[in-house]
């Protein structure tokens, strides 16, 4: 295997030590950075990453909460609690943990959390923010993918990067992320039409569209670098992403594992929009 890997584990625990330092001067200063999680109904695997997202928030030293409701509580209940967090200043994040069940229309959930708290950067205003190159709080996955870029040493000025998959949550702010840092982006998605003809192109290639292994080392560029946000379960229970990673690893200049990559900085970049808010609560934002 000639790639380099890039570690999401080792990024990430380098990452939430300094998040660490910051909880802890923000603590002697009186305040404690607080997550707000709201959990609704019994999908086993939004149960797993809530737990995963408060034991993060344990140890980097920021206070989590979390609100619980049955499947079929009404929606009206969950956007007063979500009232009721926007108004306590005690709060600094609140999160919605999706997908909510069919009673629920989720962007107006998601809108009714404050953009002052919405760490998750899911509401129109830190989207429009986004576009427009302003300070906002950015969806955590892209902005997670953007420091694994970054500590990889990769040249984004100029560079040719090919995002396949177009969600709100990741592939557009990521080709926004991208833009902004002077990269030639082309988004690519199932009505591409030659989607190899795009990815070997590509100098930074990130793909985003929960098939596993769709990405094979014919559709890579060599020496690119690779970023799997994928995440899927195969029939024997493993987990592997969109990339076929054995093979594409033999052309990449450097890749990102699944599991290991991108997945550890997600939360990680939670916490760091969660401290920031808190940060800027108390009137001490970090920059």
């Amino acid at each position: 295997m000639s790639a380099k890997i890039i570690d999401g584990n080792a990024l990430a625990q380098r990452v939430r030590a300094e998040l660490k330092q910051r909880a802890d001067h923000l603590g002697a200063r009186g305040t404690q950075a607080c997550l707000a999680v709201i959990l609704v109904g019994e999908d086993p695997a939004s149960h797993v990453y809530v737990r995963n997202k408060v034991r993060a928030c344990e140890q980097a030293g920021l206070k989590s909460l979390k609100f619980q409701y049955p499947a079929d509580v009404a929606p009206q209940t969950v956007l007063d609690q979500i009232d009721a967090l926007n108004r306590d200043p005690a709060v600094h994040g609140i999160l919605v943990q999706l997908p909510l069940p069919p009673q629920f229309d989720s962007t107006s959930v998601l809108e009714a959390i404050s953009p002052a708290k919405d760490v998750d950067g899911f509401h129109a205003m830190n989207v429009g923010a986004l576009v427009q190159g302003r300070r906002a709080f950015v969806a955590c996955t892209p902005a997670g993918c953007m420091e694994m870029l970054k500590s990889a040493g990769v040249a984004l000025k100029g560079a040719e990067a090919v995002v396949i998959g177009r969600s709100n949550i990741v592939g557009k702010p990521l080709a926004l992320l991208l833009m902004h840092a002077g990269a030639t982006v082309t988004i690519c998605h199932s009505q591409t039409r030659d989607l190899a003809a795009h990815t070997r192109r590509a100098d930074i290639l990130i793909a985003a569209v929960g098939r596993a292994r769709m990405v094979s080392a014919d559709m890579v560029k060599p020496g690119a670098v690779v970023i799997d946000v994928g995440i899927n379960r195969l029939p024997d229970g493993k987990l592997c992403g969109d990339v076929d990673f054995d093979a594409v690893a033999e052309v990449a200049g450097a890749i990102s594992p699944v599991p290991g990559g991108v997945g550890p900085m997600t939360i990680t970049m939670l916490l760091a929009n969660t401290l920031e808010s808190a940060e800027r609560a108390a009137g001490m934002s970090h920059d």
